[in-house]
Protein backbone atom coordinates (compact mmCIF):
# COMPACT_ATOMS: atom_id res chain seq x y z
CA UNK A 1 0.00 0.00 0.00
CA UNK A 2 1.78 3.42 -0.78
CA UNK A 3 0.91 6.15 1.87
CA UNK A 4 -0.05 9.40 -0.20
CA UNK A 5 2.28 12.08 0.05
CA UNK A 6 1.67 16.09 -0.57
CA UNK A 7 4.43 17.88 -0.95
CA UNK A 8 5.18 21.59 -0.60
CA UNK A 9 7.41 23.20 -2.87
CA UNK A 10 8.11 27.17 -1.90
CA UNK A 11 10.32 27.45 -5.07
CA UNK A 12 11.63 31.58 -4.31
CA UNK A 13 8.84 32.49 -1.76
CA UNK A 14 8.69 33.70 1.79
CA UNK A 15 11.60 35.06 4.20
CA UNK A 16 12.76 32.51 7.40
CA UNK A 17 10.14 34.35 9.94
CA UNK A 18 7.35 34.16 7.03
CA UNK A 19 8.17 30.16 6.59
CA UNK A 20 8.41 29.71 10.50
CA UNK A 21 4.86 31.30 10.73
CA UNK A 22 3.45 28.98 8.04
CA UNK A 23 5.08 25.93 9.38
CA UNK A 24 3.94 27.16 13.08
CA UNK A 25 -0.10 27.48 11.87
CA UNK A 26 -0.07 24.45 9.55
CA UNK A 27 0.89 22.06 11.99
CA UNK A 28 -1.86 22.52 14.58
CA UNK A 29 -4.26 22.44 11.21
CA UNK A 30 -3.16 19.31 10.51
CA UNK A 31 -2.19 17.62 13.45
CA UNK A 32 -4.53 14.77 13.02
CA UNK A 33 -3.58 13.70 9.89
CA UNK A 34 -1.94 10.45 9.76
CA UNK A 35 -2.70 8.62 6.36
CA UNK A 36 -0.96 11.34 4.27
CA UNK A 37 2.57 11.95 4.36
CA UNK A 38 3.01 16.18 4.53
CA UNK A 39 6.58 17.60 3.09
CA UNK A 40 7.51 21.34 2.98
CA UNK A 41 10.45 22.45 0.55
CA UNK A 42 11.31 26.21 1.44
CA UNK A 43 14.39 28.19 -0.14
CA UNK A 44 17.54 26.87 1.86
CA UNK A 45 18.07 29.93 4.04
CA UNK A 46 14.66 28.20 5.85
CA UNK A 47 15.75 24.96 6.58
CA UNK A 48 17.13 24.18 9.65
CA UNK A 49 14.13 26.97 10.87
CA UNK A 50 11.25 25.02 9.58
CA UNK A 51 13.40 21.82 10.54
CA UNK A 52 13.15 23.14 13.74
CA UNK A 53 10.15 24.17 14.09
CA UNK A 54 8.39 21.04 12.23
CA UNK A 55 10.13 18.80 15.31
CA UNK A 56 7.73 16.49 17.01
CA UNK A 57 4.87 17.24 14.21
CA UNK A 58 4.18 14.91 11.12
CA UNK A 59 5.42 17.76 8.93
CA UNK A 60 8.68 16.82 7.02
CA UNK A 61 10.69 19.07 5.45
CA UNK A 62 13.00 18.73 2.01
CA UNK A 63 15.14 20.46 -0.41
CA UNK A 64 14.46 21.65 -3.78
CA UNK A 65 18.03 20.86 -5.10
CA UNK A 66 21.12 19.79 -4.37
CA UNK A 67 24.75 19.42 -6.58
CA UNK A 68 26.10 16.08 -7.23
CA UNK A 69 29.52 16.57 -5.49
CA UNK A 70 30.12 16.16 -2.04
CA UNK A 71 32.32 19.59 -1.30
CA UNK A 72 34.49 21.85 -3.37
CA UNK A 73 35.05 25.42 -5.55
CA UNK A 74 31.34 25.40 -6.77
CA UNK A 75 30.15 28.36 -5.89
CA UNK A 76 26.62 29.05 -5.01
CA UNK A 77 26.12 25.18 -4.91
CA UNK A 78 24.76 22.95 -2.01
CA UNK A 79 25.64 20.21 -1.17
CA UNK A 80 23.82 16.26 -0.28
CA UNK A 81 25.27 16.29 3.71
CA UNK A 82 24.83 19.89 3.75
CA UNK A 83 21.18 19.47 3.01
CA UNK A 84 20.92 16.26 5.69
CA UNK A 85 22.66 18.45 8.21
CA UNK A 86 19.86 21.24 7.74
CA UNK A 87 17.46 18.64 8.76
CA UNK A 88 16.07 17.32 5.24
CA UNK A 89 14.76 13.91 4.51
CA UNK A 90 13.80 15.02 1.04
CA UNK A 91 15.21 16.55 -2.13
CA UNK A 92 13.37 17.76 -5.26
CA UNK A 93 15.38 16.64 -8.49
CA UNK A 94 14.83 18.13 -11.78
CA UNK A 95 12.12 20.48 -11.64
CA UNK A 96 11.34 21.86 -15.15
CA UNK A 97 12.28 24.94 -13.61
CA UNK A 98 15.94 23.86 -13.46
CA UNK A 99 15.31 22.45 -16.38
CA UNK A 100 14.01 25.38 -18.40
CA UNK A 101 16.30 28.20 -16.55
CA UNK A 102 19.55 26.52 -15.27
CA UNK A 103 20.36 23.44 -17.57
CA UNK A 104 19.75 20.63 -15.74
CA UNK A 105 19.69 17.53 -18.05
CA UNK A 106 18.86 13.86 -17.22
CA UNK A 107 22.69 13.47 -17.02
CA UNK A 108 22.95 16.08 -14.34
CA UNK A 109 19.63 14.77 -12.84
CA UNK A 110 20.36 11.17 -12.69
CA UNK A 111 24.03 12.38 -10.71
CA UNK A 112 21.90 14.31 -8.27
CA UNK A 113 19.62 11.73 -8.03
CA UNK A 114 22.88 9.39 -6.95
CA UNK A 115 24.59 11.87 -4.72
CA UNK A 116 20.97 12.31 -2.56
CA UNK A 117 20.85 8.57 -1.85
CA UNK A 118 23.92 8.17 -0.77
CA UNK A 119 23.35 10.95 1.98
CA UNK A 120 20.19 9.31 3.11
CA UNK A 121 17.91 11.20 1.34
CA UNK A 122 14.69 10.44 -0.53
CA UNK A 123 14.91 12.19 -3.88
CA UNK A 124 11.77 13.64 -5.54
CA UNK A 125 12.43 13.27 -9.31
CA UNK A 126 10.15 15.56 -12.14
CA UNK A 127 9.63 14.57 -15.05
CA UNK A 128 7.14 16.16 -17.68
CA UNK A 129 6.16 17.31 -21.12
CA UNK A 130 5.72 21.01 -22.41
CA UNK A 131 2.94 22.48 -24.48
CA UNK A 132 4.41 21.82 -27.51
CA UNK A 133 5.52 18.14 -26.94
CA UNK A 134 1.95 17.32 -26.03
CA UNK A 135 0.57 19.16 -28.84
CA UNK A 136 2.83 16.81 -30.81
CA UNK A 137 2.32 13.93 -29.45
CA UNK A 138 5.66 12.97 -27.84
CA UNK A 139 4.21 13.10 -24.26
CA UNK A 140 4.97 9.49 -23.72
CA UNK A 141 8.41 9.51 -25.74
CA UNK A 142 9.48 12.63 -24.02
CA UNK A 143 8.64 11.23 -20.77
CA UNK A 144 10.00 7.61 -20.94
CA UNK A 145 13.67 9.15 -21.85
CA UNK A 146 13.40 11.27 -18.82
CA UNK A 147 12.19 8.21 -16.47
CA UNK A 148 15.31 6.24 -18.34
CA UNK A 149 17.76 8.66 -18.58
CA UNK A 150 17.13 10.20 -15.08
CA UNK A 151 16.85 7.69 -12.98
CA UNK A 152 19.08 4.92 -14.49
CA UNK A 153 21.87 2.47 -13.09
CA UNK A 154 19.94 1.84 -9.61
CA UNK A 155 20.40 -0.90 -7.28
CA UNK A 156 17.12 -2.80 -6.38
CA UNK A 157 17.22 -0.88 -2.68
CA UNK A 158 17.91 2.53 -4.29
CA UNK A 159 15.08 2.23 -6.74
CA UNK A 160 12.59 1.54 -4.17
CA UNK A 161 13.56 4.72 -2.47
CA UNK A 162 12.48 6.97 -5.57
CA UNK A 163 9.52 9.26 -5.61
CA UNK A 164 8.52 10.30 -9.22
CA UNK A 165 6.65 13.95 -9.77
CA UNK A 166 4.73 14.01 -12.96
CA UNK A 167 4.40 17.57 -13.59
CA UNK A 168 3.20 18.58 -17.21
CA UNK A 169 4.90 22.21 -18.07
CA UNK A 170 2.09 23.38 -19.76
CA UNK A 171 0.17 23.08 -16.47
CA UNK A 172 2.77 24.49 -13.71
CA UNK A 173 1.66 28.17 -12.97
CA UNK A 174 -0.68 28.60 -15.29
CA UNK A 175 -4.14 27.74 -14.25
CA UNK A 176 -4.61 24.74 -16.43
CA UNK A 177 -4.52 21.29 -15.49
CA UNK A 178 -3.91 18.09 -16.93
CA UNK A 179 -7.64 16.27 -16.42
CA UNK A 180 -7.94 13.65 -13.93
CA UNK A 181 -8.03 10.51 -16.76
CA UNK A 182 -5.17 12.78 -18.29
CA UNK A 183 -3.00 12.77 -15.23
CA UNK A 184 -4.00 8.88 -14.96
CA UNK A 185 -3.13 7.69 -18.52
CA UNK A 186 0.59 9.15 -17.56
CA UNK A 187 1.19 8.12 -14.24
CA UNK A 188 0.02 4.35 -15.06
CA UNK A 189 3.02 5.05 -18.02
CA UNK A 190 5.26 6.29 -15.53
CA UNK A 191 4.82 3.61 -13.66
CA UNK A 192 4.85 0.81 -16.77
CA UNK A 193 8.27 2.22 -17.59
CA UNK A 194 9.44 1.96 -14.02
CA UNK A 195 8.21 -1.69 -13.83
CA UNK A 196 10.32 -2.83 -16.70
CA UNK A 197 13.37 -0.76 -15.50
CA UNK A 198 13.42 -2.20 -11.92
CA UNK A 199 10.63 -4.56 -11.80
CA UNK A 200 8.66 -5.32 -8.55
CA UNK A 201 9.56 -1.86 -7.12
CA UNK A 202 7.64 0.02 -9.24
CA UNK A 203 4.35 -1.55 -7.67
CA UNK A 204 5.49 0.52 -4.01
CA UNK A 205 7.17 3.58 -6.05
CA UNK A 206 4.98 7.04 -5.42
CA UNK A 207 3.75 9.18 -7.99
CA UNK A 208 2.86 12.49 -7.64
CA UNK A 209 1.11 14.63 -9.59
CA UNK A 210 2.86 18.19 -10.14
CA UNK A 211 0.30 20.42 -12.64
CA UNK A 212 -1.64 23.46 -10.79
CA UNK A 213 -2.99 20.87 -7.61
CA UNK A 214 -5.32 22.65 -5.71
CA UNK A 215 -8.13 22.61 -3.18
CA UNK A 216 -11.18 21.74 -5.71
CA UNK A 217 -9.39 19.21 -7.89
CA UNK A 218 -7.08 17.46 -6.05
CA UNK A 219 -10.33 15.25 -4.52
CA UNK A 220 -10.16 14.09 -7.90
CA UNK A 221 -7.14 14.11 -8.65
CA UNK A 222 -6.45 11.41 -5.81
CA UNK A 223 -9.00 8.98 -6.75
CA UNK A 224 -6.77 7.73 -9.23
CA UNK A 225 -5.12 4.15 -9.18
CA UNK A 226 -1.93 5.63 -10.08
CA UNK A 227 -1.59 8.83 -8.62
CA UNK A 228 0.06 8.68 -4.94
CA UNK A 229 0.08 13.02 -3.96
CA UNK A 230 0.98 15.90 -5.07
CA UNK A 231 4.02 18.10 -5.47
CA UNK A 232 2.02 21.49 -5.00
CA UNK A 233 3.14 24.87 -5.72
CA UNK A 234 1.19 28.06 -5.61
CA UNK A 235 -1.33 26.42 -2.92
CA UNK A 236 1.31 25.05 -0.51
CA UNK A 237 2.08 28.86 0.46
CA UNK A 238 -0.97 29.71 2.80
CA UNK A 239 -1.90 27.38 5.51
CA UNK A 240 -5.10 27.09 4.69
CA UNK A 241 -5.37 25.86 1.23
CA UNK A 242 -2.57 23.45 2.02
CA UNK A 243 -4.35 21.84 4.81
CA UNK A 244 -7.10 21.15 1.80
CA UNK A 245 -4.96 19.28 0.24
CA UNK A 246 -3.28 17.85 2.56
CA UNK A 247 -6.98 16.48 3.87
CA UNK A 248 -8.06 15.67 -0.49
CA UNK A 249 -9.79 18.87 -0.54
CA UNK A 250 -12.06 18.71 2.75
Amino acid sequence: MRKPLMAGNWKMHKTIPEAVAMVKELKSKIADVKDVEVLICPAFTALYSLANEAKGSNIKIGAQNLFWEPKGAFTGEIAANMVTDAGCSYVIIGHSERRQYFGETDETVNKRIKAALNAGLIPIVCVGETLNERESNVTFKVIEKQVRDGIKELTAEESAKIVIAYEPVWAIGTGKTATPDQAQEVHAFIRKVYSEMYGSAAEGTRILYGGSVKPDNVAELMKKEDIDGGLVGGASLEAASFEKLVKFGK
